[in-house]
């Protein structure tokens, strides 16, 4: 996720600069043909030409529009994850005791307990933030030229599932979660599996238990509408055809433009013969304007579809799930060198 509030105007331009030259070559092509061999004839009305372009504008809209609500969706359950992770924190912590207890154990046991539950969550987060950046067959937004020349990448594409997993888990856990097509989900039911064994220990009381057990219930809800999002694309229909209409729009432009400009430039040529014969050359930087709207509100929708694909617009869930760990293994009071850095903004950007 982008971390300035704007894009500079550079960057913008810059993301669109191959859109941009295309647009200026096709229009360029047009008034060059209309100009030096007097295409009068080839030319449509404005009424067709408006009525298309109010449609390509509401299919456009409708686009972004939800777009931004798979986004902003995707940005509230991360949200709900970092809330129900906290309270996973503090409930363990202070439920996870010796009072319930006939023979108490010694705090280092206690400690112990509360550190597994604590990293198998993290180890959770992990999985799932693993899982969303597997890539779809519709997740194209990452393979554009000007999207891959920023060279890069989320953090799970620089290291592997295994990896980030076993510092967080037994042997005996990961070779469990590994041999499971679902790894977060595994990881809850070990999660839920060690809350009963305490409970028949007597570590956690009745109460307790069922609290931590709506707590991995949130969490496999949570979970789920994640997965939602990312399993199912938005709808490729509306994509496509969208797509096609912003096209048809952009190049059926040109032969309603040029003929306008070159009627007003008859009209200024009795008064200023020379505006008015060069006045039909003014009609590019009005197309590039007015194609490069189009293409580039299409565009930001095509690239909002997906947010967890891991390009710079999306929702920054490593950094997301970073954070939570940072705060989860604080408050065991590890200390500071044991705990990992934030991973780094590349680019003015989050991932």
């Amino acid at each position: 996720m982008h971390t300035k509030k704007t894009y500079t105007a550079f960057e913008m331009a810059w993301w669109t600069r191959f859109e941009t030259l295309l647009f200026t070559v096709i229009i360029s092509g047009w008034v060059a043909a209309y100009y030096f061999f007097e295409l009068d004839w080839l030319q449509i009305p404005w009424t067709p030409l408006a009525l298309i372009g109010t449609a390509v504008a509401f299919v456009i809209g409708f686009q972004n529009n939800s777009a931004y609500g798979r986004i902003w969706e995707a940005r509230k359950i991360w949200g709900g994850i970092v809330n129900t992770s906290r309270t996973l924190g503090v409930f363990v912590q202070d439920m996870v005791t010796n009072e319930h207890l006939e023979v108490p154990l010694n705090p280092e046991t206690i400690q112990k307990e509360i550190k597994v539950l604590t990293y198998r969550h993290i180890a959770w987060m992990t999985a799932l933030r693993h899982a969303m950046r597997v890539k779809k067959t519709w997740e194209t937004t990452v393979n554009h030229k000007t999207n891959r020349e920023w060279n890069m990448l989320p953090p799970e594409k620089e290291s592997t599932l295994e990896q980030d997993l076993k510092p967080y888990i037994s042997e005996e856990d990961f070779n469990y979660v590994m041999n499971k097509s679902n790894k977060q989900t595994a990881l809850l039911y070990l999660q839920s599996h060690h809350l009963r064994t305490l409970k028949e220990k007597g570590i956690i009381w009745e109460f307790s238990f069922l609290e931590l057990e709506n707590i991995v219930k949130e969490l496999f809800t949570l979970q789920g509408k994640s997965e939602r999002i990312k399993n199912f694309p938005y709808p490729r229909h509306f994509a496509t055809l969208n797509h096609f209409f912003m096209w048809l729009f952009v190049l059926l432009l040109p032969l309603a433009l040029v003929p306008q400009f070159a009627e007003i430039g008859t009209d200024i040529y009795d008064k200023n013969p020379v505006i008015g014969d060069l006045f039909v050359w003014l009609s590019i930087p009005f197309y590039v304007i007015v194609a490069w709207i189009f293409h580039t509100m299409e565009r930001i929708g095509r690239t909002g579809e997906n947010p967890f694909e891991g390009t710079a617009n999306d929702v920054p869930i490593s950094t997301i799930a970073r954070g939570i760990e940072i705060d989860l293994r604080q408050n065991l009071g590890e200390a500071t060198h044991e705990i990992p850095e934030q991973f780094e903004a590349k680019k003015h950007t989050q991932f």
